[in-house]
């Protein structure tokens, strides 16, 4: 690909089909967090690329969706109560959310048997699955 495709900003449609209760759901979740449903959904959609992004930058995953970015949305997200949060307590929001999805996310794995806990062991393991 061109450097000048690389930089195409041009919109494209993209259109799938989702049960109802999700679109609703979705709809919701848009409107708590003050976005369109097409901004939400792109950004959910980049939000889960990063898990399967091969190569890494060394601040994070390059995100192909302009203005669009985890953390970003997670500092916004934590100050759009309109009040001031300390650095300390900023911090602590965001590491919420993180221990929020991680244990979310071992959960689903080890549900997938491709993680397991060992209480022996003290920890976590992958499967090899």
């Amino acid at each position: 690909m061109s450097a000048d495709q690389d930089l195409d900003t041009t919109r494209r449609a993209v259109k799938t089909y989702v049960p109802a209760y999700q679109k609703t759901a979705w709809e919701e979740h848009a409107s708590e967090l003050g976005m369109s449903q097409s901004e939400f959904v792109r950004s959910m959609v980049q939000a889960g690329r990063r898990g399967f992004e091969p190569d890494q930058t060394e601040g994070g995953f390059e995100d192909a969706t302009p203005g669009v970015d985890g953390l970003e949305t997670g500092v916004l997200e934590s100050l759009s109560a309109g009040e001031y949060m300390s650095w300390d307590e900023l911090v602590a929001h965001l590491l919420e959310d993180f221990e929020d999805r991680l244990e979310e996310t071992l959960q689903e794995l080890q549900a997938e048997n491709r993680v397991q806990y060992s209480g022996r062991h003290g920890g976590y393991t992958a499967t090899g699955e």
